[in-house]
């Protein structure tokens, strides 16, 4: 799926049902793949097939939330988030609980609820007060979400307690400084924090939110710089790669950078464009959500 080599996908997920391995467990995959093949129908047939079931039904319906989200429709996504804590809940998992509240965090302060971010944020730290990615994912939605100097006093706290710590030292501390950067005015300092996860910034996160991150802040990090055919690269390099973003709301977001981008250079028809592809994607989005306002006054501008 990373790789867009769908068929190939489905051949191996039906290889392991044939052998006997659980088709319950590959029940994400085949959402994903449905996904990525727009079958309504078949994403549908595999949330289904995971409801009642205790192992999966949480994570599923996590899958579901943010698959609205993706699609603007926050309303039902945070109903559908909910539902995935209540079902965590139920089987103890709570730091499981503590993933599905962050990731509703983070998709809020993206979209520009900081209130609601920051609400979700502390949820979420008061549920699992000592997870180390829970902890990073917290710092990284304050920092969206304009709270400077908690994002900066937690992302100190992890550093000094997780020196050796690969995943927050060289992929979500990087983030949540560059985004603190950005808040600062400092497009050139948020591009050398980037710097640092290049390594690791085409891979999937634990936990497993905003696909592709590194590229979007890098975006606009290149946007606040003046650095337009640089920025738009970035945006573009998210949208190549479908099968690795999946149904996170970075996908959507990354057409309208990418409209951003060409617009601050010039480029209007092309511009245009991307904003119309983001909106093809929001058709049915809540209207009221910020960064939504923004673009269709952005776009008004434009034509």
């Amino acid at each position: 799926m990373a790789l867009n080599r769908l068929d190939e996908a489905k051949s191996a997920l039906d290889r392991g049902v044939a052998i006997g391995i659980g088709p319950e467990v590959f029940i994400p995959a085949y959402y994903n793949l449905a996904f990525l093949r727009k079958d309504e129908q078949g994403m549908q047939e595999q949330f289904a097939l995971a409801m009642g079931k205790s192992d999966y039904e949480d994570a599923m319906l996590s899958i579901q939330s943010d698959t609205e989200a993706y699609h603007g429709r926050l309303k039902k996504g945070r109903e559908y988030s909910r539902r995935a804590v209540d079902s965590a809940i139920r089987n103890g998992t709570m730091e499981v609980v503590a993933v599905r509240v962050v990731t509703g965090a983070l998709w809020e302060a993206i979209f520009g609820n900081s209130a609601e971010a920051k609400k979700g944020a502390a949820s979420a730290i008061h549920i699992a007060p000592r997870g180390r990615y829970i902890r990073g994912v917290v710092a990284l939605a304050l920092a969206v979400a304009g709270d400077n100097a908690q994002a900066q006093r937690l992302a100190a706290e992890l550093a000094k307690e997780y020196p050796q710590d690969t995943l927050l030292n060289a992929y979500w501390l990087p983030m949540i400084h560059a985004q603190i950067k950005l808040n600062r005015h400092d497009p050139t300092r948020a591009l050398e924090m980037l710097g640092r996860a290049q390594s690791y910034e085409m891979g999937i996160p634990t936990p497993h939110i905003a696909a592709l991150a590194v590229l979007y802040l890098r975006g606009y990090a290149y946007l606040g710089a003046g650095q337009n055919k640089e920025a738009a690269r970035e945006f573009q390099r998210i949208l190549e790669r479908p099968g690795i973003v999946l149904n996170s709301a970075t996908g959507p977001l990354a057409h309208l950078g990418l409209g951003r981008a060409l617009a601050a250079g010039g480029e209007t028809a092309n511009a245009l464009a991307a904003y119309e592809d983001f909106f093809a994607l929001w058709k049915d989005a809540d209207p009221d959500i910020p960064i939504l306002k923004q673009a269709k006054a952005e776009y008004e501008k434009l034509q």
